[in-house]
């Protein structure tokens, strides 16, 4: 026999009966809990539209939701009544799912407190007693363990909180928090020493470390990015090539955006030779500006040179600059 076939007829008559108002309203004031039945505004009643359902599970399924106001404050009890010829093992899960779905769609119309949702099953199947718990928590294997679960705070790891000389004994995970802790602020040369302390250990492999230092590149604040890695690198000796890398990287981001500010203007005189001029002096102005910043964070005038490409008589110029 065809399930899906004998089922129709019963989801039918259910949502006849259970989409008119003044049954709905019948049935909830007999069937609903007393303890929540007097927080109800049954005037305010309301049929919503939503179907909380898998579309492969409705031949089997089929519910209906109602919305009302609490008769105090601006709260909302939604009641997913359920109907089931059935039974399913599985149905407190699933009522489970229909109320945090009913939940969403509350929070989506522009509400910002979550309201009751009350899941109700209608039970009318051959086997009497319905066999199984109701409550989802006694689907779990532990259900001590899950009512401890679910019913308090879930595990939170704030590092904001959390003091550097404890985040440093969490092993593989002690850099990664460190300058996530850390990002936000303007210098990062204070974290030097622990981050090679960090490094160390060998802890963190090479994709992991080179995706970190990128992150600090994007993420935290460049102008002082070129000392921080000098400092580093000259500590850690076995990650310099990975440092250098990123030094590079650096370069190019900044004469990518000298090139782009070239280009705009080449595009506005409108002619190729002001582009290429443009494009020049564009690059050029980025590079001084980058070692400029570099030479005011200590580095050597070498190192300063071999990143932005300047010249050495470009780069004295900016030291003589810097020191009238």
């Amino acid at each position: 026999m065809n399930t899906a076939a004998t089922s129709t007829p019963h989801d039918a008559v259910f949502k006849t009966f259970l989409r008119h108002p003044e049954t709905a309203r019948d049935f909830l004031q007999i069937h609903l809990p007393a303890s929540l039945r007097e927080l109800c505004n049954f005037q305010t009643l309301k049929l919503e539209p939503d179907s909380f359902i898998e579309e492969d599970l409705h031949a089997y399924y089929s519910d209906v939701l109602w919305s009302v106001k609490t008769t105090e404050g601006d709260g909302y009890i939604y009641v997913v009544i359920e109907h089931q010829s059935t039974p399913d093992a599985h149905m407190a899960f699933r009522l489970m799912r229909y109320a945090i779905a009913a939940m969403q769609k509350h929070l989506d119309a522009g509400h910002q407190q979550l309201p009751l949702v009350v899941p109700m099953l209608f039970y009318h199947g051959a086997k009497s007693p319905y066999p199984w718990s109701l409550c989802w928590l006694d689907e779990f294997a532990n259900p001590k363990l899950a009512r401890q679960l679910y019913a308090a705070a879930f595990p939170l790891v704030d590092i904001t909180v959390i003091p550097d000389d404890e985040i440093v004994q969490h092993r593989r995970m002690a850099l990664l928090e460190l300058i996530q802790k850390h990002i936000r602020q303007r210098d990062l040369m204070g974290l030097v020493e622990q981050i090679v302390s960090l490094l160390v250990t060998g802890l963190t492999n090479d994709s992991q470390l080179k995706t970190l230092f990128n992150y600090i590149l994007r993420t935290g604040d460049a102008p002082r990015f070129n000392a921080f890695i000098r400092e580093i690198a000259e500590r850690s000796p076995q990650h310099k090539e990975h440092l250098m890398t990123i030094a590079d990287r650096l370069h190019e981001a900044g004469f990518q955006k000298g090139w782009l500010k070239g280009q705009q203007k080449g595009k506005q005189e409108g002619k190729q030779e002001g582009k290429q001029e443009g494009l020049i002096e564009g690059q050029r102005t980025e590079a001084l500006r980058i070692a400029c910043t570099m030479l005011a964070d200590g580095i050597d005038i070498s190192t300063v040179q071999k990143i932005t490409r300047l010249s050495a008589e470009d780069i004295q110029g900016l030291s003589h600059q810097a020191e009238v």
